[in-house]
């Protein structure tokens, strides 16, 4: 369908990326860009079974001789279909303000200017890692649900970091752990997974995911029992702070407040959204 995928895996093996994204798709040139179609979009419509055009070329060799290939794939008729997701269920983080005079775009949704607005992303007290803060149940090889499937955690993600300040619960203030994980795309529904467009910023593709955490000991049942009263993340400004990898934030803010739909700060009242659907969870 036009979206980059990769070789150089194994022969006749290709992997795409959620972001990748069309050569002619404009990106941000057309600012603020609307990425309306990229490579979540395809894993999302392999998974609810449609056909997906695919154009491949090659340099040839004497066992595999085709050097182009143009065909209609559908998921049912492939061997494998795996989705590996390198960091996902991140332990707590970011609440994404602006306070700049101009709206800006970010993964973490439209930001409008002056605080219009507060974008979260973390499900509180539901997240997986919340609930098991030392990841004393949760590691490699925990079966898990991905995307209306089965899967596994495969090795902590990308930018995992359990090293920050926490509150005596020894829940987590910032963002801390996060998962990789691996399962069968062909298990999986589109209700779980869905390509997603973020204006301004690219697209990506949004799963959903469930861990489960066997209660072992009391201290395990303590520790599930946290609440989006007792969980808080930091405020960073996007417009600031984040892009220019400052230390400063804004405040700090509890789940149960974000959850009300608004929250005061510097005076003002704020819109709060979520970018996790807590119904689905």
């Amino acid at each position: 369908d036009d979206v980059l995928a990769y070789a150089g895996l194994a022969a006749a093996d290709i992997l795409i990326g959620a972001n990748a994204l069309p050569d002619d798709d404009p990106r941000n040139k057309v600012y603020p860009g609307e990425f309306n179609y990229g490579g979540g979009h395809v894993i999302e419509e392999l998974v609810a079974g449609k056909d997906v055009r695919l154009e491949a070329t090659a340099y040839g060799t004497d066992c595999y001789p085709r050097k182009r290939l143009e065909t209609w794939i559908n998921i049912k008729d492939l061997n494998e279909a795996v989705l590996f997701n390198i960091r996902n269920a991140y332990q707590n983080y970011n609440v994404a303000a602006n306070t700049s005079d101009k709206t800006i775009y970010t993964y973490m949704g439209v930001l409008r200017a002056n605080l219009g607005n507060i974008n979260y992303c973390s499900a509180g007290q539901l997240s997986p890692l919340l609930n098991d803060p030392y990841y004393q149940t949760i590691g490699i090889g925990t079966k898990i649900f991905l995307g209306g499937g089965i899967g596994f955690v495969a090795w902590h993600g990308t930018q995992h970091n359990p090293n920050v300040p926490r509150t005596e619960k020894g829940v987590p203030k910032r963002g801390a752990g996060a998962l990789c994980v691996i399962g069968d795309l062909k298990q999986m529904h589109p209700k779980w997974l869905v390509g997603t467009s973020m204006l301004g910023y690219g697209c990506t593709v949004t799963v959903g995911i469930g861990v489960p955490i066997p209660i072992l000991s009391e201290e395990i049942l303590r520790y599930t029992t946290v609440t989006d009263a007792e969980i808080f993340s930091a405020i960073v400004d996007y417009s600031d702070a984040y892009p220019n990898l400052k230390p400063d934030i804004l405040g700090e803010v509890s789940y149960a407040q974000l959850k009300r739909g608004k929250i005061k700060l510097q005076g003002k009242e704020v819109p709060t959204a979520s970018l996790s659907s807590y119904l689905k969870g």
